[in-house]
């Protein structure tokens, strides 16, 4: 049944046909013998494309070989050549000559082998037995597995790089099959992924490129957010290989370091507080949502008097969480505190003029910068 919604993103896709191709091949492998040829029918390939993520893809079920692609061409020396180069390139970049390198869909391990001429220590993944076997009698360290859940372990995990090369086009949930490869990975690693280049297709009008076995046809852009938003952070993206292929150098996304924030936070409530109990009364200035985030965090709600806010609908009431009054400006001259500590934003200049020029000269004013208290001279 044809698909209505993105493979990769789960939105709707564009009612609009890209494109319809009648008749077309139902495999780009297991091809029919004499007595299975009456069995070989053509199907009908329908383009259409993402209403969110962009990226153009066929509404027909995946080949049902999909998990045991083959690489039918063989390595001829002049990608014997190029792929040598890239992939010590690739190890220099990013220092991985002593690190665990896989290679997810290895085939018969032709780039395997490449790879650990590059200088890589190698490992590989495939689901194909054929295969497997293939890669074993040459030495090289093949697990046999798919990643279908997204939560296998490899043997010899976790890896500090990894490749995978033209397969991406024919994984029907890459968010679980690229999860997989991320659980897999050591923290900082690095990748190497490439699919044939649909922006290549796009400006040649290659019409024979569509395959039933090809899921997806990526841009730069549509592959750039596909990993993306599978967890990899894309380093680059070019296009090689006569323009055939994009290839994007990756790294696993890693959690933002937020200790700045908690940094900061500690120093301003040490200053806040300092500030605070220098005087015996001490009142704010601002009620935005800045001052009650501060005001929170430095617990001010037995150490304040009262908030001044010169917005009308906030007086009368009180602060979030602190429960602290918001008062009027004239209060300052009702209930006038011993200082005022002035939190504005980009206001707090001119509302510490004010101070000075309408209220008791004798009242200490300080000033919350980004990460500071500033205490104004008498």
């Amino acid at each position: 049944m044809a698909i209505t919604h993105c493979r990769i993103c789960g939105r709707e896709l564009f009612p609009e046909i890209l494109l319809e191709l009648k008749n077309m091949p139902a495999a780009a492998q297991n091809f029919p013998t004499a007595e299975t040829l009456a069995d070989d029918h053509g199907i009908d390939l329908e383009l259409r494309q993402c209403s969110c993520c962009g990226v153009v893809q066929l509404t027909n079920p995946p080949v049902p070989y999909f998990r045991d692609v083959i690489r039918a061409a063989g390595c001829s020396p002049e990608m014997h050549a190029f792929r040598l180069k890239q992939f010590s390139d690739w190890l220099e970049e990013f220092q991985l000559q002593n690190a665990k390198i896989l290679e997810v869909g290895c085939g018969k391990g032709e780039y395997l082998e490449i790879m650990r001429e590059a200088g890589g220590e190698v490992y590989g993944t495939e689901h194909l037995d054929e295969s497997v076997q293939v890669c074993r009698k040459h030495g090289l360290n093949v697990e046999q597995i798919y990643f279908e859940h997204g939560d296998e372990k490899l043997k010899n995990g976790p890896f500090g790089g990894f490749f995978i090369l033209n397969w991406l086009e024919h994984i029907p949930d890459l968010h679980t099959f690229l999860q997989g490869i991320r659980n897999n990975l050591t923290p900082d690693a690095a990748g190497l992924v490439e699919v044939p280049n649909f922006d290549m297709m796009l400006k040649k009008g290659l019409s024979a490129e569509f395959t039933a076995d090809h899921l997806y046809y990526f841009t730069e852009e549509t592959f750039r957010v596909t990993l993306e938003s599978c967890g990899f952070q894309v380093l680059s993206c070019r296009s090689v290989w006569h323009d055939y292929i994009l290839s994007a150098n990756v790294r696993r996304k890693q959690p933002l370091d937020t200790s700045l924030f908690r940094r900061k936070q500690q120093m301003l409530v040490r200053e806040i507080n300092a500030f605070a109990g220098r005087y015996g009364k001490t009142a704010i200035w601002g009620a935005g949502h800045q001052s009650l985030a501060v005001m929170a965090m430095a617990e001010l709600d037995k150490k304040i008097c009262y908030v001044v806010d010169s917005a009308p609908f906030k007086q009368g009431k009180f602060t979030h969480a602190t429960h602290l009054p918001i008062v009027p400006p004239d209060t300052l001259k009702n209930d006038t505190p011993d200082a005022v500590l002035v939190m504005c934003a980009g206001f707090s200049d001119e509302v510490a003029r004010i101070l000075r020029e309408q209220y008791d000269p004798a009242i200490r004013i300080g000033i919350l910068r980004e990460d500071h208290v500033e205490e104004l001279p008498c």
